[in-house]
């Protein structure tokens, strides 16, 4: 009788061990599940972060150089950014455009011209057998369309963008004070502190972005300029956005350079790839160092992992936001677990 009763205890225990592992793994299952359906939105809200931290950065120049209060810098900051972004389409956005246009026209012609030339070297058959678009080409759309798509399409999500980065914008301590509240009483003081290193960390990689925005773009219109490049607008501000995607970003952009050049002849071919490699080693050797100074020093590696990971989770915003997740992980790393721990070490 005591041995049936021990043998059903242990068959409802090992039952009631069974159902928590299952529940256990269930729960990880649908979190895992939601994590990858809401982590594109997330992304959204990392932008329009991303938006209300330059804005602010805007702001504090005004501030600090026109002496006005602090609430008129931050609506002076949008404000002025809209009517430079206007200005901008205004004069240029014509001629961009009609050069967009042409460049659309013109790569089918120069990839065929591409083709022709590949064909005369003794590699060349080879080359294009292996790269065969014609057979490929439906694959190469639907990789491309996969790579496009986002939650919501890229112009709805640029919208949501927009209108988050404006609402983070005009009320930034309202979020903040929400996010706190959420937080135990212990943990208030920590969590404030987490805050602002992470809006510290990225309003340094938002400076160290734009500065090789400029850099990249002033010297590739340059450079093209002296080649005698057509299109040199397009092609330098292709260059200088692409440098927003650390690793791919400058061979994304020195695509269409290239295909270009074969119009001209192999030589101007070379003559582009040298100047866009020497391009990329001045800012490696020179702007990148002091860039990192005031910013997160990433290991390349972990941001070519995070770029494939985020790439498959989320496509084309999952690659152009994979350094600044990165960044708030490392910060986040190091605050909590880094720190303590030399701390204890220490002690």
């Amino acid at each position: 009788m005591i041995e049936n009763k021990n043998n059903t205890k242990a068959v409802e225990s090992f039952n009631h061990k069974v159902w928590i592992a299952s529940s256990v793994v269930a729960l990880m299952i649908a979190f895992l599940w939601l994590f990858k359906a809401l982590f594109g939105i997330l992304l959204l809200v990392l932008a329009g972060v991303l938006m209300a931290i330059y804005f602010h950065g805007c702001a504090g120049l005004l501030h600090r150089w026109l002496k006005i209060p602090y609430k008129f810098a931050v609506l002076a900051s949008v404000l002025l950014n809209l009517v430079l972004l206007s200005a901008f389409f205004w004069f240029v956005g014509a001629r961009l455009q009609a050069q967009v246009a042409e460049l659309s026209q013109t790569l089918p012609g120069t990839i065929n011209h591409a083709k022709d030339w590949l064909k005369q070297a003794p590699l060349g058959d080879k080359v294009l057998d292996y790269f065969d678009l014609s057979s490929d080409s439906a694959k190469t759309i639907a990789v491309a369309k996969q790579f496009f798509s986002s939650s919501f399409g890229i112009l709805s999500d640029v919208y949501i963008i927009v209108l988050l980065g404006l609402f983070f914008t005009a009320g930034p301590a309202e979020y903040k004070t929400g996010i706190i509240k959420l937080l135990p009483l212990k943990a208030k003081a920590k969590g404030n502190e987490l805050l602002e290193e992470i809006s510290k960390v990225l309003k340094n990689w938002i400076k160290g972005q734009l500065f090789g925005f400029v850099f990249i773009g002033v010297l590739s219109g340059v450079g093209l300029l002296i080649i005698g490049m057509p299109l040199i607008l397009t092609l330098a501000l292709v260059a200088g956005l692409m440098n927003f995607i650390p690793n791919f970003g400058p061979i994304i952009a020195l695509v269409p350079a290239v295909l270009l050049a074969l119009m001209e002849g192999t030589t101007t071919a070379l003559i582009v790839v040298c100047l866009y490699t020497g391009i990329q080693i001045v800012q490696s050797a020179v702007t990148q160092p002091l860039i990192q100074k005031k910013m997160v020093d990433i290991p390349p590696a972990l941001v070519i992992f995070g770029q494939v990971a985020m790439g498959i989770l989320a496509g084309f915003w999952g690659i152009l936001l994979a350094t600044p997740v990165i960044i708030i992980i490392i910060a986040l790393t190091n605050k909590l677990y880094i720190e303590r721990q030399s701390v204890q070490d220490a002690n």
